[in-house]
Order: C-alpha cells, then sequence, then structure tokens
C-alpha cells in the first residue's frame, strides 16, 4: 500500500486535535491585565500540548519519509498512535483548568500511552522494511523512545506529589523531541 493516504489522515487528525484545542481556550472575563492571571494555567496547557502535538507530527512525517511503504499492520499501528493522540486535547482541558495532582498525572498518562503508540509505530515500520532499512537503521536502539517512556512513567506518580516536578518532567520530554529526529535526516541524506 502507498503511505501518502495515511499520513495525509495523520496530519488530517492532528490538525483537528490542535484545533479542538485552540477551541477550548476562552478570552477572559475583564479587560486588564489581571483578567489574565486565571487563564495562565490553560495557556501554559495548551502551549505544551501544542509542543507535543507539534513534535508527534514533525517527527511522524519524517519517519513516513524513512519508507517506502506501508501494510495493514501499520495502518493499526497508525490508529492506535491516533487514538491516545486524540485524548491530549480533553487531557490537557482537564491539568489547565484543574492544576491538581490527578489532572496532571492523567494527562501524563496520556503522554506516555501516546509515546507507546509511536515506538509501536515505529517498530511495525522497522519490522516491515527490516533493521537494515533507512528508518530502521536510523532509530537503531531508539534511546530517545525509551528514555521518553521511562520519564513518562516516573512522572505519573510524582505528580501526586507535586505536579510541578511532573510537569516539569513533561517539559523536559518535549525539550528531548523539540528537534525533528536527525537520525532519520541523515540517514535519508546517504
Amino acid at each position: 500500500m502507498k503511505k501518502g493516504r495515511m499520513e495525509a489522515f495523520s496530519d488530517g487528525v492532528i490538525a483537528i486535535l490542535i484545533t479542538i484545542m485552540v477551541l477550548e481556550l476562552k478570552p477572559p472575563e475583564g479587560s486588564d491585565w489581571h483578567a489574565l492571571a486565571p487563564l495562565v494555567p490553560t495557556i501554559l496547557s495548551y502551549a505544551l500540548s501544542f509542543v507535543f502535538l507539534g513534535i508527534y507530527w514533525n517527527n511522524h512525517h519524517h519517519m513516513i519519509q524513512a519508507v517506502e511503504h506501508v501494510n495493514g499492520r501499520v495502518l493499526w499501528a497508525n490508529l492506535h498512535l491516533l487514538f491516545w493522540l486524540s485524548l491530549v486535547p480533553i487531557a490537557t482541558a482537564w491539568m489547565g483548568r484543574n492544576f491538581a495532582p490527578l489532572p496532571v498525572a492523567m494527562y501524563g498518562a496520556v503522554l506516555l500511552l501516546s509515546g507507546i503508540g509511536f515506538f509501536v509505530l515505529a517498530r511495525t515500520l522497522v519490522r516491515l522494511h527490516g533493521p537494515e532499512s533507512t528508518l530502521g537503521a536510523a532509530l537503531g536502539k531508539d534511546w530517545k523512545s525509551k528514555l521518553s517512556l521511562l520519564i513518562y512513567t516516573a512522572a505519573i506518580p510524582l505528580a501526586f506529589v507535586d505536579p510541578r516536578i511532573a510537569c516539569g518532567l513533561y517539559v523536559l520530554v518535549a525539550v528531548l523531541w523539540l528537534v525533528p529526529d536527525r537520525r532519520i535526516e541523515q540517514q535519508l541524506r546517504h
């Protein structure tokens, strides 16, 4: 099967998720700077989630560029990833409105499951194309994905100690992935 349809569908889903998140942002009640203060947690949650969705979109694009075709297993693995990403808007809204241990932990759970979804998709693509393929060579042992999953796993229970620690760890993962995966770009140049 050609990969273009899957990539276009994924692009559309991620664009819709970003749109849903921005529609959750409500204007302030007042007209002065103090009216913005209650919106700070919501805006910060939105910004973090926007960055995460952008990272997934960017790395998904790079990953798909490194493969020749997809099959049914890849389509299902991609839908698995998109399912977890589809929960980002509600987790973002809950955390933004209630910066408390459970919403912050649930946000982390959605990030963890999205990370697992991306890892499964990458491994499914490598299995289809082989470990010596462009993607297989680029990902190698995929330490960034594994480290990200470990950080999320640690952050979730830490949200019950202090939600700020968990959010700091979520930001750390975002920083790890902010630059597109250069391993893939380097393999594509060869």
